[in-house]
């Protein structure tokens, strides 16, 4: 596949680490915050519990689907409340969740393929997360970052994506849309006009899950970020290059 990339947007959870740890970390964390701070809210809302209340206030709250923060604060509020805790303590336990929520791990290649991408071509950030670039320590990656939460709608609604690309003074078919969902990321770049990249990295069993959505496919797809790096450097020239060459 041969294009023209001139900036590239690049999902963050699941494409640069993988989310299920951190959920994982967060559920255990609130948990132990809560036993101390809060012993009646851990007793009534366990984590099997307070993961089945988080499921409930997302499916009651759908116009809130693209902020995850206000949905966890509801979560956290909701506990206490039932629970008869003083509420003035959903903002410690809130900044508890965002603290162990930022406490990522790199897949082992995306690090260093992060630095490489960003040093041929402007990235932006686009996510339906409330990951924090900052605490996590890429923002020095990124162009610009535009969150679900900052912009009112979330992949796969084309206005996010078209949003980006205004970030960048680009238009969309100059840009490359890089993620690991086949809706979210690949098929809502599409429809936005952006080109996209499916970055779909091996199971357990070392192989890779076939494409299977039916109304759109990917331009480029890897297993790994280190694939997409390899590809735009071949692609595109370096800062100051007067070399450039595209792969076919």
């Amino acid at each position: 596949m041969a294009f023209d990339v001139r900036a590239i947007t690049l999902d963050l959870d699941d494409t640069l680490w993988p989310f299920a740890p951190i959920g994982v970390r967060i559920e255990h964390a609130l948990d132990d915050w809560m036993r101390t701070h809060c012993p009646a809210t851990a007793a009534m809302f366990p984590v099997a519990a307070m993961r089945t209340l988080r499921e409930q206030m997302f499916a009651r709250h759908p116009q809130l689907a693209h902020d995850m923060s206000a949905l966890r604060r509801l979560t956290i509020e909701h506990a206490l409340r039932e629970s008869g805790a003083d509420l003035a303590l959903a903002g410690p336990a809130y900044e508890v969740f965002f603290a162990t929520r930022n406490e990522v791990e790199f897949y082992p290649e995306a690090r260093d393929a992060l630095a490489r991408i960003s040093a041929r071509v402007p990235v932006v950030a686009l996510s339906n997360g409330n990951a924090d670039l900052d605490r996590i320590g890429i923002r020095h990656h990124f162009t610009a970052c535009v969150s679900a939460q900052e912009h009112g709608a979330a992949k796969p609604d084309a206005s996010i994506f078209l949003a980006a690309c205004e970030r960048v003074g680009l238009a969309p078919a100059e840009v490359l849309h890089v993620g690991d969902h086949p809706e979210a990321d690949v098929a809502g770049a599409a429809r936005a006009g952006l080109r996209s990249c499916w970055i779909n990295r091996r199971g357990a069993d070392g192989r890779r899950p076939p494409w299977r959505h039916r109304s759109a496919t990917p331009d480029l797809n890897f297993d790994t970020l280190s694939g997409l790096a390899d590809w735009l450097e071949a692609a595109t020239a370096a800062p100051g290059d007067d070399t450039r060459s595209t792969p076919a």
